[in-house]
C-alpha cells in the first residue's frame, strides 16, 4: 500500500482504521463480559473441546509455584512440548521444547536448558510476567505442533499459523503468518513475521507484507510464498465460522495451525484482531463487512456461512496498490 494515500482514498477502498475497528467492530459486536472466553486460553480450549473441535492436546496445567514439582510427571512421556501462559499475548512467554537429552531439554533455538531452568520459566509465567495486565497466571503444558510440510521452506524455527477474521460468523479475510529470524520464530507481524494474503475462495496464498514492505519470498529462506495451496481449506473455514457459536463474539480472529499428523488445530481466539490482514490481502475489511451485512441471515449453519463467504470473497489475494 502507498503510505501517502489520502484518508478519502482509504475510505473508498474500505480500509478500516484503528478507531473505526474499536468503535464499529469491537465495541459494537463484542460484549465485554465475553472477553474472558478468549483471553483465557485454557477456557478457550475447554470450549473448543466441548464443541468437538480439534486443538493441541493439553498435558497439564500448573497454577501455583508449589505445583511446579509436578512438572517432571507432566512431561515424563513427552520428548517435546510447549509451555505457554493462559493469559499471554503476542507469543510472549511461550517456551518450545523440541527434544531432550537425559535431564536436559532442547529449546527451539537449539540451546539446552535443564529442568530447573524450565521450572524457572514456569514460575515467571505464574507471576504474570507475560500475561495481559500483568496479573497472576497459569502455565499450560501442551502438545508441540509439527507444522505441515507445506511451510518447511517458508518459516524460520517457529510454527506458522493461519489467522482468519470472522464477522457475525462469516469468515471475511485470512492470512498466513510466517515466522522469521526477526520475529524470533514467532508468528507475530508486529515482531517481524510475514503476513501472506490468502484467497478466501480457494485457500491459495498471494503476496505478503513484511515490515510494511510487499514481498513475494520469505526474507530468510528466499523461498516463494505465493501459490501455496492450504490443505483442507473448506474445513478450516468452517472451523473458523463455528467459533462464533462457541464465543458469541461478532468480530474475532481465529488462529489455526496445520499439524502434519493431526490436520487443522484451533490454537487460540482473539477478541481484538489487528488490521494488518488488510495489507496482506490488498483489500479493506469495511467493504467485506458491508457485503456480509447485506447477506446475513439468522439460523445458517457454520458450514453454510463458510461456503457463502468463499463465494463472496473468491478474488485472488494481492498486495494493496
Amino acid at each position: 500500500m502507498k503510505w501517502f494515500i489520502s484518508p478519502r482514498e482509504l475510505r473508498r477502498k474500505g480500509v478500516v482504521g484503528m478507531n473505526q475497528r474499536n468503535a464499529d467492530l469491537i465495541a459494537e459486536h463484542n460484549p465485554r463480559p465475553l472477553y474472558p472466553l478468549v483471553d483465557d486460553k485454557l477456557r478457550t480450549k475447554q470450549l473448543a473441546l466441548e464443541a468437538g473441535m480439534a486443538v493441541p492436546e493439553l498435558y497439564g496445567v500448573i497454577e501455583t509455584n508449589h505445583d511446579i514439582r509436578h512438572l517432571p510427571r507432566i512431561v515424563a512421556r513427552s520428548d517435546d512440548f510447549v509451555i505457554k501462559p493462559a493469559h499471554g499475548a503476542g507469543g510472549n512467554g511461550i517456551l518450545v521444547i523440541t527434544g531432550r537429552m537425559r535431564d536436559s531439554f532442547r529449546k527451539s533455538s537449539g540451546r539446552m536448558v535443564d529442568l530447573e531452568g524450565v521450572g524457572h520459566h514456569v514460575s515467571n509465567v505464574l507471576s504474570g510476567m507475560h500475561s495481559l495486565g500483568g496479573q497472576p497466571d497459569k502455565a499450560m503444558v501442551e502438545y508441540r505442533v509439527k507444522f505441515d510440510p507445506l511451510f518447511e521452506k517458508v518459516s524460520h524455527q517457529g510454527v506458522p499459523d493461519i489467522r482468519t477474521v470472522v464477522y457475525k460468523g462469516y469468515p471475511i479475510m485470512a492470512m498466513v503468518r510466517l515466522p522469521t529470524r526477526d520475529s524470533d520464530g514467532k508468528a507475530n507481524l508486529h515482531q517481524g513475521a510475514v503476513g501472506v494474503g490468502v484467497n478466501l475462495g480457494t485457500g491459495r496464498t498471494g503476496k505478503g507484507v513484511w515490515h510494511n514492505r510487499i514481498v513475494d519470498v520469505h526474507p530468510d529462506t528466499g523461498a516463494p510464498i505465493q501459490g501455496l495451496q492450504i490443505p483442507g481449506w473448506d474445513a478450516l473455514l468452517e472451523m473458523a465460522a463455528r467459533c462464533f457459536e462457541i464465543t458469541g463474539l461478532g468480530y474475532l480472529g481465529v488462529d489455526v495451525v496445520l499439524d502434519r499428523e493431526r490436520g487443522p488445530l484451533m490454537l487460540e481466539l482473539n477478541a481484538r484482531p489487528g488490521l494488518a490482514v488488510q495489507l496482506a490481502n490488498g483489500s479493506g475489511l469495511g467493504e467485506r463487512v458491508r457485503l456480509i451485512e447485506s447477506l446475513h441471515r439468522e439460523g445458517l449453519s457454520p458450514q453454510r456461512r463458510a461456503a457463502l463467504a468463499q463465494e463472496c470473497f473468491s478474488s485472488a489475494a494481492k498486495p494493496a496498490a
